[in-house]
């Protein structure tokens, strides 16, 4: 079974390699018919420490790595853009 990959933005890097990265998602209104944004955060592992806040990046789902930890950082999105 292939891993999660969301893309989100980090709104906090205070934490020894991890980041809280929020992923935000657009649904419709059952009976309003409008989109409305959704938004969930989760802690993800950055080895390098290389992100910083206003970050945008992608995560991808792995092992446990600490009680709330279960997501891991690929890449910056907007780095990966560009190539």
């Amino acid at each position: 079974m292939p891993k999660r990959v969301l893309q989100g933005t980090v709104t906090s890097s205070a934490a020894m390699k991890t980041v809280t990265v929020i992923v935000e998602r657009r649904i419709k209104h059952a009976v309003y018919k409008k989109y409305i944004v959704r938004s969930k955060k989760y802690l993800a592992h950055d080895e390098d420490n290389a992100c910083k806040v206003g970050d945008k990046v992608r995560i991808r789902e792995c092992r446990p790595l600490s009680k709330r930890k279960r997501w891991e950082v690929l890449d910056e999105a907007a780095a990966a853009a560009k190539a």
